[in-house]
């Protein structure tokens, strides 16, 4: 398998390809690439069993997060503190259920991937945010405003990091604070790392877990993970939390009652290959994305005369392009006149900007490039 295979998703009950059939999709976090054959093969091998009754984790599964998570986060884990869940955006709204009441407030930093601003409703939560800022060129934490938005009501503290959309890898300094200010405030801290292994450099900007954190701030910490970005398996729904704290992953885990989909027996089995055989796959993928970035920011810089910003992505294979340089109220919307489907900055709490996924073949990176300039032009 290649990277610069071009494969026709059309037709394949994919959200990203089906949202808006007349339009080039560039828009939601899913990769067009094959996940790695590793996986392939052993969803195959499950299939090939022919008997998908109600599933729970297997060794095999456990034996591979605790690696994952020693080897690549150095961090060692007991089967106790892991808890098997059915995605990401799930857990979000479950840690809003589990610690705020109605009328209480969720705290985030923006702009941000969506679900962040919207799962406080699952919980009758209020969610009040707070603006990334740019320091020295890079976008950091406005702590000053974060101080002074923390009321008696603010039990959740939503992390995002890496950050999507902005692409920033936060240092251990920053995380730190982070753990400190919620500590402080007596705020639960919900750290969202899924794009953690879509760094696309560490050895310029290694990432620093909250699982990393001095033992009393892991103790005030649900950490999040998962395969999905990474090896392109969102659609099999499989994540988990690191809960260290027993009395946070008893709330956490009660607080599912009967609204928490099952996870599906092939998840666990596609979650396994990922982690325990994909290493060799994901490296090749860092390095066809780093290709990609290139790409980007040069037809940036090049073609539209840097009037298109686009900062420096250190993770994610998704590129935050501030817009706003153009006489467009709504640059996405006007982009689909030129057949392209980006996703639109407003829903991230950002109007003016757009959101570009590319993780796809090189080929059709520069023609999604090329429609942005006729729009834009």
């Amino acid at each position: 398998m290649s990277f610069d295979d071009v494969i026709p998703r059309r037709d394949t009950g994919s959200l990203k390809w089906n949202a808006k059939p007349t339009l080039d999709p560039f828009w939601i976090a899913d990769m067009d690439f094959a996940s790695p054959p590793a996986v392939i093969e052993a969803l195959q091998t499950r299939v090939a069993h022919g008997v998908f009754g109600y599933p729970t984790p297997h060794d095999g599964l456990k034996e591979a997060l605790f690696n994952y998570l020693s080897k690549r986060l150095n961090y060692h884990s007991s089967d106790t503190d892991i808890v098997h869940l059915g995605g990401l955006v799930p857990a979000l709204s479950l840690a809003a259920r589990a610690f705020g009441q109605p009328g209480d407030e969720i705290l985030t930093c923006t702009p941000v991937y969506p679900p962040f601003v919207s799962v406080g409703n699952d919980a009758d939560m209020k969610t009040v945010t707070v603006d990334h800022i740019k320091v020295d060129g890079s976008w950091t934490f406005d702590w000053e405003a974060m101080e002074q938005a923390v009321t008696p009501k603010t039990k959740v503290f939503f992390l995002c990091n890496p950050q999507n959309p902005l692409g920033r890898c936060f240092t251990a300094d920053e995380i730190t604070k982070i753990g400190n200010f919620c500590l402080r405030h007596n705020i639960l801290l919900v750290s969202d790392e899924i794009h953690c292994d879509l760094v696309l450099d560490e050895s310029l900007t290694p990432f620093f877990s909250a699982l990393h954190l001095p033992e009393e701030l892991r103790q005030n910490t649900i950490v999040l993970l998962a395969p999905s970005k990474t090896y392109n398996i969102a659609g099999l729904g499989y994540s988990f939390a690191v809960i260290e704290n027993p009395e946070i992953r008893r709330k956490f885990t009660q607080a599912r009652g009967h609204t928490m989909p099952e996870i599906n027996c092939l998840a666990y089995y596609a979650a396994e290959a990922a982690y325990r055989d994909g290493e060799t796959w994901r490296q090749d993928l860092l390095a066809y994305l780093r290709v990609n970035r290139a790409i980007i920011t040069d037809f940036a810089a090049r073609e539209l005369d840097g009037k298109l910003v686009v900062p420096n992505i250190e993770a994610t294979y998704l590129a935050w392009m501030d817009c706003r340089d153009f006489p467009f109220t709504n640059p996405a919307q006007h982009l689909e006149k030129a057949e392209i489907f980006v996703s639109d900055g407003a829903y991230f709490r950002a109007p003016g900007r757009i959101r570009f996924n590319f993780g796809c073949p090189q080929s059709r990176v520069l023609e999604g490039l090329e429609k942005i300039k006729s729009g834009l032009q």
